[in-house]
């Protein structure tokens, strides 16, 4: 089913990634560099070599690994970027999770770009386990949604993959989702129903959004594929469940926390979809530390609070 709980547990590159990750580390790099990173030029010479190492400073799991590693390649093509783990992996606090070598200079300018990259596909890999964590002996998939940052979606949506999550639609493209203005523009579920299917049935998986009883038997009726239960509460859920008798596929979405996801997949619902995945995930404390320069060893402790 395009769009639609497609994913697989194990992480998988989706189509594009990479050159899409591409595009946005020049731009990301052009945005930090602009005319040039006037600190590193004044202090490290250029051809000086070094190596450093990305600490986790707390418990995580990882995603962006290689987009780390794709920006130092761009500052520096003999660069040589280690991971110890893969995406997907957790990692315990203080966990030497890659290493970077090469020129020193290039390394420490991309440093803030592959840590952000790093830092905030990771905070929604972790977030997204921590969701799948609560209901992954119930049967049910956990998604994500389109709330996410502008222009970065493809990665984010990679990023609740690593986190074992699935991924709902990637745009308005791939899947018909119709919605409460839908609804209100058309005259009724019904209506809008038979005017998608009179154009898309059987080529795309056609979802309506409902939010009472009356609607979900339209929903039903008008022979939607997916029934999206929204901002429902346990019990509301399993009524409709029993007005929808396995009819069609069915979705909740609103008000879903970790608190409470455990019970809303315990009634037998098909979907669980959550914007927070995206939209509220904190990024991961990353640091990444020269424990080599010159010749040299050590390492000058440190957090990564600094800009």
């Amino acid at each position: 089913m395009t769009g639609r709980g497609s994913g697989k547990k194990k992480t998988e590159a989706l189509p594009g990634l990479v050159d899409y990750a591409l595009l946005l580390v020049k731009a990301a790099l052009a945005e930090d560099i602009g005319g040039g990173d006037i600190t590193t030029g004044s202090i490290i010479a250029k051809t000086a070599k070094g190596e450093a190492e990305f600490i986790a400073k707390e418990d995580m799991v990882l995603a962006g690994l290689f987009i780390a590693g794709k920006t130092f390649k761009l500052l520096d093509k003999s660069s040589v970027f280690k991971t110890f783990f893969k995406d997907g992996d957790a990692v315990k606090k203080g966990t030497v999770i890659a290493v970077v070598k090469g020129r020193l200079a290039p390394i420490l300018t991309g440093e803030r770009v592959a840590l952000n990259f790093l830092q905030r596909l990771s905070g929604i890999a972790t977030l997204t386990r921590e969701f799948t964590k609560k209901i992954d002996d119930r049967g049910v998939k956990l998604l994500d949604t389109r709330k996410t940052t502008p222009c970065l979606r493809i990665l984010e949506k990679y990023a609740v993959k690593a986190g074992g999550g699935f991924n709902h639609r990637f745009g308005l493209f791939d899947a018909v989702l119709i919605k409460d203005n839908h609804i209100a523009a058309s005259g009724g579920v019904k209506k809008a129903v038979d005017k998608v299917l009179k154009k898309y049935r059987d080529s795309v998986p056609v979802e309506v959004e409902v939010t009472n009883y009356k609607e979900v038997r339209e929903a039903v009726e008008a022979g939607a594929d997916i029934i999206m239960l929204d901002n429902m509460d346990p019990e509301r859920i399993r009524k409709s469940l029993k007005i929808i008798k396995n009819r069609a596929l069915v979705e909740v979405s609103g008000g879903v926390t970790l608190s409470n996801v455990r019970e809303i997949a315990s009634t037998g619902v098909d979907f669980i979809s959550v914007g927070a995945l995206t939209h509220s995930a904190r990024s991961m404390d990353i640091s990444m530390e020269v424990v080599s320069y010159a010749g040299k060893r050590g390492r000058r402790g440190r957090d990564n609070k600094a800009s």
